[in-house]
């Protein structure tokens, strides 16, 4: 290329030439020199390539929990590894850490990086003595206890749909990227015998969207703030190029679990493609007759996120593009109602997890949301244009009203018996399909016992119907002892499940298992979630985020696209809270401070396109 450039270009254009060639290069708009020259344009490669959304920081760890060694002669140096690093290998021994394995004794070192991160390692190596690759066993972990852990067969300890614990080889004098997991520690051990590796830098690679946070909740009472992010930054971490329930396990599109994530998304980033493009994957991946992810109700989740996707963004021609589906939908569900507004659904009948081992409350919940299901298509007909199929969702949705009388009626028989598992999640979902009293259903059954029978996924539904019946103090002190019992227990992302049970005797994620002290992350778990397996950073988990905006700012939104929006606080117990909300015509900002006479003052800021009701 050298020779072609000297030929070609005499005197003062040769520099220009140059300088025009070199900005080719980096534009990806290079010509190709030799035979059959050409102009290279980007559509030459675009069935090819893709592109990716997300971007990648290096974080340094914030703390060594252990090493196998205090003998310096085995690991020596290692607080090097916490300053900031310039991810480059260099000449020369200093300023690194030496691993050594002598005599039988191996080293091995353990890594917290502050936070849950997605993504996976940089590791940088020194001039060590030997001139050759050495191998090291990596170990990810969403807790100190997985990231110490062995895969045994026991302990849920496992690589499903993450590697996060296998053996590599550091190559000397290099910079080595690795992993692919959702974690905050990192084990690093030597396999070698007799070797000396040299670690000059080790850094978590955080995989993510780089997006701001546009809605916040802030309040006098720090807990609640707290919770409020910790659930904002779960969604954002699960929000990769699909919006996945889990970053270490389950990197799946389970549309279910996506509809308290989604609105989180609305709550706090507003408009993002991360929620189109997941729909569409499993509207996509499902041919009808069939349901999503095999489990009827989920196809009914991903009929109810439409229509609050709308609402918050009310972009019309993406809800014009799911006009076929949404109406053949609708259609096969009408065909699972009888005459007398009995649903009979097939596939797997599913609501959560902890209500899985109760038929009853599986039975009265698909009803429910068979009747939410009606009451959404009709609205979405509407606005589609297409009236015939709305007046049979409006007649379809009768005749389940009508036979939930019954339903309901069969399920007050068992809503005081406290050996009925699951009870919570069909109350609230009665409550919200409006077949049961809100009243009825709190007293009877949804403030029984605080936040047992509580769960991460259907406990958003547990806080929603507790607001329709007026019981906001109520549904923020779960929101305080439930949510803010993880975070007792040091985490920095919402779990897959919980149990305020756990919080018995048990030590914390984040450090070392003190004698006596019970390991909630090996010891607990059920169903598909035990031990080790079980996700410490679930979007589903994440409901108190968008139910604090809604119900304490009090962000509601009246009509499509945030047209019209009813601003109705409730503070309970708090004295003061701001934050902001985002719209498609800007951000809404607010303020609501009680008085000394008990009643609520406010200061609100909104777009111009906005109307604000009371």
């Amino acid at each position: 290329m050298k020779q072609f450039f000297f030929m070609n270009v005499m005197g003062k254009r040769k520099e220009r030439f140059l300088c025009l060639c070199l900005s080719a290069l980096l534009c990806g708009n290079a010509p190709m020199f030799g035979k059959g020259l050409r102009h290279v344009s980007p559509e030459d490669t675009r069935q090819t390539e893709t592109f990716d959304s997300r971007v990648r920081s290096y974080v340094s760890p914030v703390r060594i929990l252990w090493k196998s060694s205090s003998d310096a002669d085995i690991i020596e140096n290692e607080s090097v590894l916490l300053q900031k690093g310039i991810g480059q290998s260099v000449l020369g021994s200093n300023n690194v850490c030496r691993m050594k394995n002598s005599a039988g004794e191996k080293a091995a070192i353990l890594f917290d990086f502050g936070k849950e991160l997605q993504g996976g390692v940089q590791i940088i190596t020194g001039q060590y003595p030997v001139n050759k690759p050495i191998r090291v066993r990596i170990r990810f972990g969403e807790s100190v206890g997985e990231a110490m852990s062995e895969i045994d067969g026991k302990n849920g300890a496992g690589n499903e749909h993450a590697m996060r614990d296998f053996e590599t080889l550091l190559p000397w004098l290099g910079v080595t990227e690795l992993g692919n997991s959702g974690f905050r520690f990192l084990r690093i051990d030597l396999l070698d015998e007799n070797i000396e590796l040299q670690l000059k830098e080790v850094h978590a690679i955080s995989v993510f969207r780089n997006i701001p946070y546009a809605g916040s909740f802030r309040s006098n009472d720090e807990r609640l703030n707290k919770i409020w992010e910790t659930g904002a930054y779960t969604v954002h971490l699960n929000m990769q190029e699909y919006l996945w329930d889990g970053i270490k396990r389950d990197r799946l599109v389970w549309v279910g679990d996506l509809h308290p994530e989604v609105m989180t998304v609305n709550t706090v980033f507003g408009y993002n493609d991360v929620v189109p493009k997941s729909l569409d994957l499993i509207r996509d991946e499902t041919q009808l007759p069939g349901w999503m992810n095999g489990m009827s109700s989920y196809s009914i989740w991903w009929l109810l996120i439409h229509r609050d996707w709308y609402y918050y963004q009310g972009d019309r021609r993406y809800l014009e593009e799911q006009r076929d589906y949404i109406c053949r939908l609708l259609q096969f569900l009408m065909s699972k109602v009888d005459e007398e507004g009995r649903e009979h659904l097939d596939g797997t009948r599913f609501l959560d997890w902890p209500s899985s081992e109760n038929p009853q409350a599986i039975n009265v919940g698909l009803h429910a949301l068979m009747a939410m299901a009606m009451q959404a298509g009709e609205e979405l007909c509407t606005i589609l244009g297409e009236e015939s199929l709305a007046k049979e969702c409006k007649k379809t949705g009768a005749l389940l009203s009508k036979h939930g009388k019954d339903v309901v009626k069969t399920f007050r028989k068992t809503m005081g018996d406290p050996a009925a598992p699951g009870n919570k999640q069909a109350a609230a979902l009665l409550t919200l399909s409006g077949l049961m009293s809100p009243e009825k259903a709190n007293k009877d059954v949804l403030l029984r016992d605080g936040a047992a029978g509580f769960s991460t996924f259907y406990g958003y539904y547990m806080l929603k119907a507790m607001a329709e019946g007026g019981y906001y103090e109520d549904a923020m002190n779960v929101i305080r002892s439930y949510w803010g019992g993880m975070i007792d227990l040091g985490a920095t992302t919402f779990w897959e499940d919980f149990n305020t049970a756990w919080l018995e005797n048990a030590g914390r994620i984040d450090e070392l298992l003190p004698q006596g002290k019970i390991d909630v992350h090996r010891e607990y778990g059920d169903y598909c979630y035990k031990g080790y397996r079980h996700s410490l950073c679930h979007g589903w988990a994440s409901g108190p985020t968008s139910w604090l905006s809604e119900y304490v700012l009090g962000v509601k939104v009246v009509e499509p696209g945030c047209k019209k929006i009813r601003i109705s606080p409730h503070l309970g117990d708090l004295e003061w809270v701001e934050g902001s909300f985002p719209t498609p015509y800007g951000t809404i900002k607010m303020r609501h401070e009680k008085g000394k006479d008990g009643k609520i003052y406010s200061k609100i800021d909104a777009p111009d396109e906005i109307e604000i009701v009371k």
